[in-house]
């Protein structure tokens, strides 16, 4: 009989939206992170950006609060969800929650996604998206190529994009956000040591630009939500 996933060793991350009248916020919590964005707006233009990290995992990630500020201040709200070109610049955790919280800054209800992926076992692993609690995509790895769905089959996550580009809106939301969480999920079997040095990244993020790569330091509290009962998000005791 198949173990149930949410029973399977691995990486969780959860992302959680929140709207209200001219407002709307986006927390996102995994092993390695913990920060949420909320935007403010008003007739259609996005007046204020506050972005926080509680936890991120280089001393130069807190530098990108204010480039985050200046990349989306002043535009307008319709227009936050394709300004990819500057992603690279930003930090791209903080960038996708103004992206995810400008996408649904009209919503009435509060929306959850879950990202679950198991650790690899015999070279295969199970990544699966839930929304307020449903599954709704489901992909299976093997040898660090996708098995399912079929229509994804023997690409990476890296090679994602036009099998992306083809769903509808909706299924294009969902896809990214379980490919960035599945390759952020690849860090729990790689040694701390063999991915704390900043200069031998590619620039892919605010921390890993060559100015400012050669001064991050590896720093912050990993978590393995796995373990027990809590889960991301949740209030801790104490907190």
């Amino acid at each position: 009989m198949a173990v149930a996933l949410d029973d399977l060793p691995g990486y969780r991350r959860r992302f959680r939206v929140t709207a209200g009248p001219g407002w709307v916020r986006s927390d996102l919590e995994d092993d390695y992170h913990h920060m949420h964005v909320t935007l403010r707006h008003q007739g259609g233009v996005v007046t204020a950006v506050e972005p926080v990290m509680v936890r991120a995992p280089w001393t130069t990630c807190p530098g990108a609060v204010e480039r985050l500020k200046a990349t989306f201040t002043g535009a307008p709200l319709a227009d936050v969800p394709g300004r990819n070109s500057d992603k690279a610049t930003n930090c791209t955790h903080l960038h996708d929650l103004a992206t995810l919280a400008a996408t649904h800054a009209f919503d009435r209800e509060p929306l959850t996604y879950d990202i679950l992926t198991s650790d690899p076992v015999d070279g295969r692993r199970r990544i699966e998206l839930r929304r307020n609690g449903e599954p709704v995509m489901t992909w299976v790895e093997q040898d660090g190529r996708l098995a399912e769905p079929a229509a994804a089959s023997g690409l990476t996550l890296l090679q994602l994009r036009p099998f992306i580009e083809s769903l509808d809106a909706e299924g294009q939301e969902r896809a990214r956000i379980l490919r960035w969480g599945a390759i952020v999920a690849h860090g729990r079997a790689i040694p701390l040591e063999n991915q704390s040095d900043a200069t031998r990244m590619p620039p892919t993020c605010f921390t890993f630009q060559p100015e400012n790569k050669v001064k991050a330091a590896r720093v912050g509290e990993i978590r393995d939500f796995s373990k027990g009962t809590l889960k991301p998000l949740e209030p801790r005791t104490g907190a």
